[in-house]
């Protein structure tokens, strides 16, 4: 078998399902693995307790598949054109959800793109025996990204590409194939710190450093609990994740659209109106997140995550009798934001943050390009 000629195939063929990149990269991840323990030690994985329980496996991905000696790491754009990012931070009444949850659950897209590349090399090298994960095993799938040439590790802890930006998922197959692998990319940050001076509860505590605990992201998605009341004023609109650190970076300039149709925002998802969001009962959540990553956070998680974006918002009666309305009928976790969210509005202590003023002007800007 000429790997050679197979590795040069799997990219073409990667490319022809979709995915815009595709790099080889030996399972050795022990540069990492002290990396992420130091992490770990810090406590900076918060409530992700899973991070903690499968930290040794992370670093040796070969555990997860046995046989396995390379990972083929692809990655696919999910930016949508039309992204509408100032329109939805400007505007303190619309709740923001992350990019990559305005569509489909990407999940399920990937790893079915990575099964049929997968039976695709199979049908060139019967030897083949592969494992595709999408976020589906405790893989260090951003590493695994960098050795393989696919970009770089920003300080904000994603993957950058000088040709596509940060706006893209990733997702690997283990094989058991002795491939050639491809260089890494030179880190091309430099002395910029966009993304850490952007950040609004300054979780990247230094370049390359990310406390969780402190991330939007977390606090929205992952956190299960009451989130820490210092921090529920700089959350903002932001109702579902967070883009701040992408959206200020330079590299972004060159990010590359999507033209994957599931990756298209749904309509009620986009640029929508916090006390829309804020009526909806827990049928109707699930029945309009249905096929979105936004239904695994639960129905109580989401009336958290609006009622703090109720308490960010300028004063308005409408707000106050709404959140009013639900007081009684929410759990204690829930009333206890709600409490947080009519005081702030009983008092009109609401002011926009800075770094969302800056932040609009440089989307306006052109960050990212035709987004």
């Amino acid at each position: 078998m000429d790997f050679h000629q197979l590795a040069a195939d799997i990219k073409r063929w990667g490319a022809e399902l979709g995915f815009q990149k595709v790099g080889i990269a030996d399972l050795d991840l022990s540069a990492e693995q002290e990396h992420l323990q130091r992490w770990l030690a810090a406590g900076m994985h918060g409530e992700m307790d899973y991070m903690e329980r499968h930290g040794d496996l992370r670093a040796h991905p070969e555990q997860l598949h046995p046989g396995s000696v390379r990972a083929i790491s692809v990655r696919m754009n999910y930016l949508p054109a039309e992204a509408g990012f100032a329109k939805t931070l400007k505007n303190p009444r619309l709740g923001y959800i992350s990019r990559y949850a305005l569509g489909r659950d990407y999940h399920k897209l990937m790893r079915k793109r990575l099964k049929q590349l997968g039976d695709r090399i199979k049908e060139a090298c019967a030897e083949l025996e592969f494992r595709p994960f999408v976020d589906s095993a405790p893989i260090m799938e951003r590493p695994l990204a960098v050795k393989a040439g696919l970009g770089w590790t920003g300080k904000h802890s994603l993957v950058l590409d000088e040709q596509g930006g940060s706006w893209f998922f990733l997702g690997e197959l283990l094989v058991n194939l002795p491939l050639p692998v491809d260089k890494p990319v030179a880190e091309k940050c430099g002395t910029c710190n966009a993304c850490i001076t952007i950040c609004p509860t300054q979780a990247i505590v230094e370049p390359y450093i990310l406390d969780a605990r402190r991330c939007i992201s977390y606090l929205t998605i992952e956190l299960k609990t009451a989130i820490p009341e210092p921090l529920r004023p700089l959350i903002g609109n932001r109702v579902y994740g967070c883009d701040d650190c992408q959206l200020i970076c330079p590299w972004n300039r060159y990010a590359q659209l999507t033209d994957e149709a599931d990756f298209s925002p749904r309509q009620h998802l986009h640029a929508p109106e916090l006390l829309d969001l804020w009526a909806w009962d827990e049928e109707t959540f699930l029945a309009r997140t249905e096929g979105s990553p936004i239904r695994r956070i639960g129905f109580e998680r989401w009336t958290r995550n609006l009622a703090v974006g109720l308490g960010n918002a300028p004063t308005d009666p409408e707000i106050i009798s709404a959140l009013e309305s639900r007081r009684d009928q929410v759990s204690d976790m829930v009333r206890e934001h709600i409490d947080w969210a009519l005081e702030r509005q009983r008092s009109g202590a609401v002011q926009p943050a800075k770094q969302v003023l800056r932040l609009v002007r440089a989307v306006e800007r052109g960050l990212p390009r035709d987004a």
